[in-house]
């Protein structure tokens, strides 16, 4: 019979043991009889022949081979015995482990995806973006499309190369018209992701020629919610954009976009590859971004060298503009890194914050075992004078530890799965793969791991001092050996949680104050009252400039008549929208040029968004028609850069290298305004009237100063818009307060998050600190009673329990404020403003774990207070 049957038939096993121990004993019984022993010491002496029947019964079932497991299914049962009897206890255990290991395992769901999960990609690593290497540093860059071509002509390390760019065209339909996220794509994009449509074809080269055939692939999503999931889509025209598509596949919803997640349907770029020597096309501008698949066995590092070699040799065939030479070679990342690179230090801070939660968990635990050990040393005492071993001892301890653990995991699952749901509503949007963090099998995994770390490393500590005890010590109640070992044991405890919630405290302090610091930043304009969305224009009609920017002043005019306006004006881009719309400008008597903010702007857009005039004057109603001198209008920083000690009133600029582009001139200066971020220095901004512009901005961004709430006002402006033109899409609405406060969202997802891992740690460390002086309390009742006996007074006992806290807080601050120091590097990237080594962070959070802990003295201090001398004396 195999071990495992002889287990499920321990009951009968055991039945059959016993009734073979009683024919052994009768049948020697039997044979004394049978030699003329009287009956009753034959019995005597047939039991001695054979042994104890317990000790024979031991040995019987050693040989079964199933002892061992026995033994831990009785250290189960024994352990839900004790734990049942001890609900208290078990669940408050339960809760710090579920809190603990479920805020760790769903921080780890985002970790993991974006750390250690390959992306969801056939051989992904070898997928590779390859940037184009500006002023000889790491910064990534943009690639033109004809350096595309250069590199999928010369370079031999990649598989399949292409270069996309961001669309965002309009579906026409019965209802009104939707405006989609897409991708201009060469025609090898699909291959290089090494993903194709799973319905109908992908694209091929003849879809991706100059002047091509419209194709179009779409999404599943796309494909079932517009079009029903109907096969028959393919070969069926759709209208984008006012042109006529046809639709030639649908891509998998496994497909995972990283590049753009919101895009839902792809078309080809269809760049002109001939002409290459003319410089001033759209082809040789630095817009695209370039993947390539490297070639098995081909390393990133091999690539680099072959593009760097390309970039120093340059070929008469393959011409060069002086913004794209690449003598500086090419920079080749991973596409892992490059879409978490953005991320990674956030995470990594937030991994430490809730991994030193867990730590804190873990001692509280350990603490709350320590404690219950010592109420249990009578029982393992009598245990081990009963001749149970400290190996028996250590395994029964263990086990509870293990299953507390264990239900602390189970619960730490359902704490995660909310976690994971909380994450994603507060992750900024610059986190990758948001949609794809979930409690999936390796995350599972992971909780498990930790869960039987927990339960091993929580219940080896206190099961190695309560078998350390001699027996005899243990049996009397009044050992203060016994005491003494569990309050040093506990004490250290306790100041590694005051140490680790500092450390926490600290960090969640710097980022508070840093979110200050950023919110103090004047962005440059008044973001009160103000109100924004995108108007894009719709349908060929709009391809003529003058209809163009004819559709956005007529617009602008019914908004400036919708009730509580009191000031409106469209812009090509918006401060702080993730816009970065830059052109090179080039100065009077200077060959070079440098690169600049452009701004196409109506008149009425300074006073609308409240950006003071510094010198000169701002764009007028007569600058909206043909002039002979274009003005322009640049911000303070490039005033003070480029004429400095000067007026650069009446200086001229131009846009662009073409030689035969008339001059432009500077009729204003305007103050800084923040672009990007709050957080990076201003950067030099043109403005031009939208009228003399190039060419009209399709889609541009409108401003509205309103005179009440700002958010309420946005149907009515809509509907405005619309009043002039019913089928231009709409979309973007947010007030500026809105979009200040979204710039920082990678900085107040971390704060959030530290906050409260810095609450849940003071709490812990306070339940801590009462813990241990409740139980020193408890333990002290006869010495307290002594003390007041001899006339010692309610306030020195307070006193001598308060310092008694007080010096386990004070040791861990001066641990912990080491720990900070060391631990403020993590996030050191995350702050603005202020300095990892901020005093008044640092003296606030020593302040505020003071005061905490006091009041987590006070209970006992005051309970040690109230103790009856001759009760204590008594009891003793």
């Amino acid at each position: 019979m195999k071990w495992w049957q002889r287990l499920l038939r321990r009951r009968t096993m055991e039945e059959q043991l016993e009734k073979e121990l009683r024919f052994h004993i009768e049948q020697h019984t039997n044979e004394l009889i049978a030699e003329g022993h009287a009956p009753d010491e034959a019995r005597r002496q047939a039991r001695l022949a054979l042994g104890g029947p317990e000790q024979v019964k031991e040995y019987c079932r050693d040989a079964r081979g199933t002892r061992g497991l026995e033994d831990v299914l009785q250290d189960f049962r024994y352990a839900v015995r004790t734990l049942r009897n001890q609900t208290g206890f078990a669940a408050i255990t339960v809760v710090i482990l579920a809190l603990g290991i479920g805020a760790t395992t769903a921080i780890f769901s985002a970790v993991n995806l974006v750390f250690f999960e390959t992306l969801p990609y056939p051989h992904a690593s070898r997928l590779m973006v390859i940037s184009d290497l500006a002023g000889g540093d790491d910064s990534r860059g943009y690639v033109a499309f004809h350096t595309y071509r250069e590199v999928v002509e010369r370079s031999r390390s990649f598989d399949a190369i292409a270069v996309v760019k961001h669309w965002q065209p309009t579906l026409a339909g019965p209802a009104e018209p939707e405006r989609f996220d897409g991708q201009f794509v060469t025609a090898s994009f699909f291959r290089v992701m090494g993903v194709p449509p799973f319905l109908g074809r992908d694209f091929e080269a003849s879809d991706d020629r100059f002047e091509g055939p419209n194709t179009v692939i779409l999404s599943e999503v796309l494909w079932k919610r517009r079009f029903g999931g109907n096969a028959t889509i393919i070969g069926r025209q759709v209208t984008l954009d006012d042109n006529s598509y046809t639709v030639i596949g649908v891509m998998p919803s496994a497909f995972e976009n990283v590049l753009a997640p919101s895009a839902q349907l792809w078309t080809t770029l269809q760049y002109d590859r001939s002409n290459a020597s003319n410089f001033l096309t759209r082809e040789w501008g630095n817009h695209l971004r370039m993947i390539g698949r490297l070639q098995p066995g081909v390393s990133a590092g091999q690539a680099k060298r072959e593009l760097e070699v390309i970039g120093r040799t340059s070929l008469p065939e393959f011409p060069r503009p002086p913004w794209a030479s690449h003598k500086q070679g090419f920079l080749v990342n991973s596409l892992q890194d490059d879409v978490t690179r953005a991320v990674k230090p956030a995470l990594v801070a937030v991994l430490g914050a809730v991994l030193l939660v867990l730590v804190i968990a873990c001692v509280n635990v350990t603490n709350l075992l320590l404690a219950r050990g010592v109420r249990r040393r009578g029982e393992f005492a009598l245990r081990t004078t009963l001749g149970a071993g400290r190996s028996r001892l250590i395994r029964q301890l263990l086990t509870e530890s293990l299953l507390l653990a264990v239900m602390g995991g189970v619960a730490g699952v359902a704490v995660a799965q909310l976690g994971v749901r909380a994450l994603v509503l507060l992750s900024p949007p610059e986190l990758p793969r948001v949609d794809a963090i979930a409690v999936n099998g390796t995350v599972f995994a992971f909780g498990l791991i930790i869960t039987t770390l927990i339960g091993l490393g929580c219940g080896l500590i206190p099961a190695l001092r309560a078998c350390r005890n001699e027996p005899q010590m243990a049996l009397q109640e009044s050992s203060q050996r016994a005491v003494g070992g569990h309050g040093r044991a506990s004490s250290v405890l306790v100041v590694a949680e005051v140490a680790l919630a500092l450390v926490l405290l600290v960090s969640c302090g710097l980022l508070l104050r840093s979110l200050n610091c950023l919110f103090a930043v004047a962005p440059g304009f008044d973001a009160s009252h103000l109100l924004t969305m995108q108007v894009q224009t719709y349908g060929r009609r709009f391809d003529d400039n003058a209809t163009c920017n004819r559709f956005f002043a007529q617009a602008v005019e019914a908004v400036r008549n919708v009730p509580s306006v009191s000031a409106a004006a469209f812009t090509s881009q918006l401060p702080l929208s993730g816009d970065a719309d830059v052109y090179g400008v080039q100065f009077e008597n200077e060959k070079s040029k440098e690169a600049a903010f452009r701004y196409g702007v109506a008149p009425g857009y300074f006073e609308t968004m409240g950006i003071p005039l510094r010198r000169g004057r701002l764009f007028n109603a007569q600058d909206t028609t043909g002039v002979s001198v274009r003005p322009v209008v640049i911000n303070e920083s490039l005033a003070k850069r480029r004429y400095p000690g000067r007026d650069p009133i009446g200086q001229r600029i131009r846009f662009g290298g073409k030689p035969d582009r008339p001059w432009d001139v500077i009729v204003g200066v305007v103050g800084d305004v923040k672009q990007t971020s709050l957080a990076v220095n201003q950067s030099d901004a043109v403005y031009v009237t939208t009228a003399q512009w190039l060419w009209a901005d399709r889609t541009q961004w409108l401003v509205i100063r309103t005179r009440g709430d700002a958010a309420a006002l946005a149907p009515a402006v809509r509907e405005a818009i619309w009043s002039v033109d019913k089928a231009q899409p709409v979309v973007r609405v947010a007030t500026m307060e809105e979009l200040l406060a979204a710039s920082a969202a990678e900085r107040r997802f971390a704060l959030i998050l530290f906050q409260a891992f810095a609450f849940a740690a003071l709490l812990l460390a306070a339940a801590g600190i009462y813990g241990t002086l409740s139980g020193g309390v408890a333990e002290r009742t006869r010495e307290i009673g002594v003390r007041l006996a001899l006339g010692a007074s309610r306030e020195s006992i307070v006193g001598l329990i308060i310092r008694q806290g007080m010096t386990f807080t004070g040791i861990g601050i001066a641990i912990g404020l080491a720990g900070a120091v060391v631990a403020s590097q993590a996030i050191a990237a995350m702050l603005f403003g202020v300095s990892r080594f901020d005093p008044i962070t640092y003296l606030s959070v020593i302040v505020l774990l003071a005061g905490v802990s006091v009041m987590a003295c006070g209970v006992p201090a005051r309970r040690a207070s109230r103790i009856d001398p001759m009760s204590a004396l008594r009891q003793e």
